[in-house]
């Protein structure tokens, strides 16, 4: 199926694959550019399951670029500060002024609603044209004399200069350019937004709330203005760890959060039973592009979620890929090999670099004993000020290498000296 497009006859310049955040926004930035862009969608419809997302600076830059900022705060949270806490005693280990944040990096820190967001950019698309298909499932990729191609599983073949691939973590397009898997950590998410009216205790929605324990972490904030209430509970699977094919049951859930502070388990029995997210990232890897071809989003990054960059990424992967198509106009159109090694030459390190925070960020969460104690008092002595571990995440998004800032340097655990009589080898659980 397909919706009626305004873009006009002739050539498809870009097909891109996938429908979710990061095709819709790829397919915008580029259309933006004057170009003619198909977009197919595997499923019946275009939406996205899920519940809330966090848009740092990185990203709400970009949307503020795209003219789609304020629809976006009207359907989100400005959230005044992220607290950090022990999942364990409830106390408080550090915090971020999100206002503050806006004033030094030039944009804000939002939360939204993962579907208002992906219904932001497929409206944004619809009035620039973009022709939207659905039911359109892509088994293959090919290069061609001028651009590329991909088979639908129907049989039928599509063309256009260039085929940017946007689908997602299991994506067809990876496996063929490099054949390797996704990467299980054994950690599963559990989301749950419901009315903020049905909840009996108060809450404060004015912050991001990050509950880190061991082998598990709580997250809380609000969504659509307040009226709703997102939590979402993550935990370390025994039965993932043991090789047990049915992992992440509502009966561990329930286990990995009994040791936590009264605040967390409150929030454990809104959490939604009936189905939860297996936790899988993929290795990093330095090429995305073959010929026209190119990955993008979670097809080339798929990260964990402890920096809440997933979405952001993805967005910035169609900003820059746009911005390079913008810097190659030439005379009868774009000088595409040009782009895509430009785009090739600047977002996989940068991406490299998340995808590895992430998962060393979820180890620090998730520490127990003699370590945890360790990492709540580096956190407990960070200067409120103190933004260096986040500037090479926050600041302006890189075009060129030279443009990418260096990385932070973290403390070192061992650095806190605490006596073994003031811990216990394992927190209980």
């Amino acid at each position: 199926m397909s919706e009626p497009s305004s873009s006009g006859a002739g050539t498809v310049h870009v097909l891109v694959v996938g429908g979710g955040i990061g095709g819709l926004s790829a397919a915008y930035a580029l259309a933006r550019q004057g170009l003619r862009v198909r977009v197919l969608e595997q499923a019946s419809e275009f939406g996205e399951v899920g519940a809330g997302l966090q848009i740092a600076p990185n990203g709400t830059r970009i949307l503020h670029e795209y003219g789609l900022l304020d629809e976006v705060k009207a359907n989100g949270v400005l959230p005044a500060s992220m607290v950090m806490r022990d999942a364990v005693d409830g106390t408080e280990l550090t915090r971020l002024d999100l206002r503050d944040l806006a004033r030094r990096y030039g944009a804000p820190y939002v939360v939204i609603h993962r579907s208002d967001l992906h219904a932001i950019f497929l409206r944004a698309c619809r009035d620039l044209g973009v022709d939207l298909r659905t039911e359109q499932r892509v088994t293959s990729y090919e290069n061609t004399a001028n651009g590329a191609r991909v088979t639908l599983a129907d049989g039928r073949v599509e063309e256009a200069e260039v085929v940017v691939a946007a689908d997602g973590l299991h994506s067809v397009a990876r496996q063929w350019l490099v054949r390797d898997e996704p990467v299980n950590s054994a950690y599963v998410a559990y989301r749950g937004a419901i009315p903020i009216a049905e909840v009996d205790r108060e809450v404060n929605l004015d912050e991001v709330s990050v509950h880190i324990g061991p082998r598990c972490h709580f997250v809380r904030y609000g969504l659509r203005g307040g009226e709703i209430l997102n939590q979402v509970a993550v935990f370390e699977s025994p039965k993932a760890l043991a090789g047990d094919e049915n992992w992440g049951t509502p009966d561990e859930l329930d286990a990995a959060f009994l040791a936590t502070c009264d605040e967390v388990q409150a929030g454990i029995p809104l959490m939604w039973r009936d189905r939860w997210w297996r936790m899988f990232d993929r290795d990093p890897i330095m090429t995305w592009v073959d010929g026209r071809i190119a990955l993008l989003g979670d097809a080339a990054h798929p990260p964990l979620q402890y920096l809440a960059q997933g979405a952001v990424m993805a967005i910035e992967d169609g900003w820059v890929l746009a911005q390079h198509v913008a810097r190659s106009r030439q005379t009868g159109g774009v000088d595409w090999d040009g782009a895509l090694s430009a785009y090739q030459n600047v977002r996989p390190e940068h991406c490299r670099r998340v995808v590895f925070t992430a998962r060393s960020w979820g180890k620090l969460w998730h520490l127990d004993g003699l370590p945890r104690r360790q990492r709540n008092v580096i956190l407990r002595a960070r200067d409120a000020d103190d933004m260096s571990f986040i500037d090479w995440l926050y600041g302006p998004t890189a075009l060129v290498p030279g443009d990418e800032p260096p990385m932070f340097e973290p403390i070192p655990l061992d650095s806190v000296g605490i006596e073994l009589s003031q811990t216990s080898s394992r927190s209980s659980r």
